[in-house]
């Protein structure tokens, strides 16, 4: 049964605490998860592994007890307004806990606390696992097949790029080889466009050959959702409303779009953090990979329907099975295989030597996970409507919240497994920089692979160092505890491996997403943006510089001879430079989820082309230069601007700044 509404009192608003103070504040709460000993010996960049915590019994008081003593706090340091968190065990809701505030009072009125039972919250993509579970009742019921090509039930084709077909079993592994599209992925305020519309207008490109490379795609569950709806013959949201919801008594959730009457008053605002004004509603386009609202309860109600332990779901136990089962092997990823896999619309999640299965949601304020444990009849829903501060606070804190709750309820049984006589051979094999698969590779976007990539070193004792870190952010030491599989040292984190002509070509990092051994294009990137605009700048200061000095020291004018070619490379500079400052600004305003017009980015494409036009004028003053010989300081100018117009262009050609596509 569902226990009595527990709210924690309010908290003050307040300004933001310093971030060393955050931080200690964080730090007290990983403390209060710490994760049992992992194996392997101190390092000098892996935490030390920490002693296993005793086993805490797994009851309603214990697990009130230990959430209210961890998440107002958590709450109050990182500055996220409110929190709901549901656990099941048992075949039993065990508990509801609501903190803080669903409406903070800053856009007026009085602020108002959560309610765990009635506060409704936005859980993005942890949706993905009802449109998944939707798909399962069509498999189960044969008039869906997991891997037959998913042209056979859409009414339009497919763009793709490579002659294996796409299945649904891609589609709920994220393994359909998409890159990542950002335009649109959130409409503030605005009504839901149709789903087909949505699918059909601008897909995104095939990048990856199908099954091959895991890599995060909101268009693939959309395209799955989709499915759901042409096979069912009814909309997607009606479908699911019908078959998943209401069977489960899930009476508070809706992929609606704006939010039904008698939902309408109840959702929780999304924050950035607590000092500001609340956000808009978050329409998603894609729905059915992120449009759901719901509550704690109704997604206890779920979870003990994945669990087996709640009637409604029409699932039964063998597509269960199936569904929370790893559902790609070594045929498809070889040996990323070893390492984090997806089972159907579920990230395997496993910890402490158990198999878990769950799924995050992130939008731009609300931060969810849902997670369930088979074996032992228990999960856990946390959901946050805020981002906090530091920025992505609500990423990290729902991530220690389940991972604290498996530790200290469900801690690890058995030692890690011992080192491998591979180690040191795979160890240098993996040595390098790597890039992430959930990116855009097909336009200007693509330059977003120059940042967020992994580097990976060898350390010469059987073990590398990850960084920035697979997941938190700061630097990790792995060592091998199978071949091609990596366990955290001191952590739960693991990757895999995937070689191919003697050395690595990619890191399984995550169920649904993966790196690639960057390029030697975007190895040399990084040098080619410190040094081009830097001379570019230079040479388009020192035109007015130049002028002036001339006047005030009466020096002569430069003669007349190669005249056109000097304007035409001075064009070219400054169109480079401007389109250099451009692509920063539209970038910075992109990260903010805002949308850029069209326009902006055809003229930006249209001066990149104009400075990558700017080589030829170049090359042929400095050329009369020589010709006239003129001095080796006009060589030597002449030189570096060439070279620096070159650099810009081959980086233009290289990253889609000169591919005249205003989609991203």
């Amino acid at each position: 049964m569902i226990p009595a509404k527990t709210t924690a009192p309010p908290r003050a608003r307040r300004a933001p605490v310093p971030l060393a103070a955050a931080a200690a504040a964080l730090a007290v709460l990983a403390s209060a998860c710490a994760a049992p000993a992992g194996g392997g010996a101190p390092n000098d960049g892996a935490p030390a592994p920490a002693a296993a915590p005793p086993t805490a019994e797994l009851t309603e008081q214990d697990v009130n007890a230990w959430l209210d003593g961890v998440v107002p706090g958590a709450l109050d340091v990182s500055g996220i307004p409110g929190a709901v968190v549901s656990v099941v065990h048992d075949g039993e809701i065990l508990t509801v806990r609501g903190y803080g505030y669903a409406d903070t009072g800053a856009d007026g009125g009085g602020p108002v606390p959560v309610d765990p039972e009635e506060t409704l919250f936005r859980v993005a993509s942890v949706s993905k696992l009802v449109t998944a579970t939707a798909v399962m009742g069509l498999v189960q019921e044969g008039a869906l097949d997991l891997d037959t090509d998913v042209n056979e039930y859409l009414d339009f084709t497919l763009p793709t790029r490579f002659d294996e077909p796409v299945t649904l079993r891609h589609l709920l592994t994220h393994t359909p080889g998409f890159e990542e599209r950002i335009k649109g992925m959130f409409l503030s305020g605005q009504d839901a466009p149709d789903l087909r519309s949505y699918l059909v207008e601008d897909p995104p490109e095939q990048v990856y050959p199908p099954g091959t490379v895991p890599a995060y795609s909101n268009y693939g569950n959309a395209l799955a959702g989709y499915i759901v709806e042409r096979t069912a013959g009814a909309p997607f949201e009606e479908y699911v409303a019908e078959t998943v919801f209401e069977p489960l008594g899930m009476d508070s959730s809706t992929f609606a779009q704006p939010l039904p009457e008698g939902f309408r008053d109840r959702p929780a605002s999304g924050y950035t953090d607590d000092t500001g004004p609340a956000g808009e509603f978050e329409t998603v386009p894609d729905a059915p990979a992120g449009a759901l609202t719901t509550s704690a309860p109704d997604m206890a109600r779920f979870m003990l329907a994945h669990l087996g332990d709640l009637e409604g779901l029409g699932l039964d136990g063998d597509t269960l099975d199936l569904m929370h089962s790893p559902a790609l092997d070594e045929d498809s990823l070889g040996t990323l295989a070893a390492g984090p896999r997806m089972a159907l619309g579920f990230y395997r999640e496993d910890r402490n030597g158990r198999p878990a299965l769950g799924h995050g949601g992130d939008s731009m304020y609300f931060h969810s996970h849902l997670q369930i444990h088979p074996e032992d009849g228990t999960g856990v829903f946390v959901s946050f409507n805020g981002g906090g501060y530091p920025d992505g606070q609500g990423y990290y804190l729902r991530e220690e919240i389940t991972g604290g709750f498996m530790d200290r309820y469900l801690p690890r049984e058995e030692g890690p497994a011992a080192g491998t006589d591979t180690a040191a051979e795979h160890a240098a094999m993996a040595d390098g920089s790597y890039i992430g698969t959930r990116a855009v590779q097909s336009n200007f976007l693509s330059v977003l692979d120059l940042v967020g990539g992994l580097e990976v070193r060898d350390r010469g004792d059987g073990t590398i160092l990850v960084t920035p870190g697979t997941a938190s952010g700061h630097p990790q030491v792995y060592e091998e505890v199978e071949p091609w599989l990596w366990r955290e040292v001191g952590g739960h984190r693991t990757l895999s491996m995937r070689a191919e002509d003697g050395r690595v070509e990619a890191l399984g990092t995550d169920p649904a997403s993966a790196f690639l051994r960057a390029g030697p294009g975007h190895v040399a990137a990084p040098a080619v943006l410190a040094f081009s605009p830097a001379v570019l700048l230079v040479a388009v200061l020192s035109w007015p510089v130049g002028a002036v000095a001339r006047r005030i020291l009466s020096l002569p004018a430069r003669d007349r001879a190669g005249r056109t070619a000097r304007v035409l490379t001075r064009v070219g500079t400054a169109a480079a430079l401007a389109a250099a400052v451009g692509w920063v600004l539209v970038l910075s305003f992109l990260m903010g989820m805002n949308e850029v017009p069209a326009a902006v980015l055809l003229g930006l494409h249209g001066l990149q082309l104009l400075g990558a036009l700017g080589v030829v004028p170049a090359a042929w003053s400095l050329a009369g230069d020589v010709r006239r010989r003129a001095g080796w300081k006009r060589y030597a100018a002449g030189a570096l601007v060439l070279a620096a117009l070159a650099g810009t262009a081959w980086f233009a050609l290289s990253f889609g700044l000169l591919s005249f596509d205003p989609t991203y």
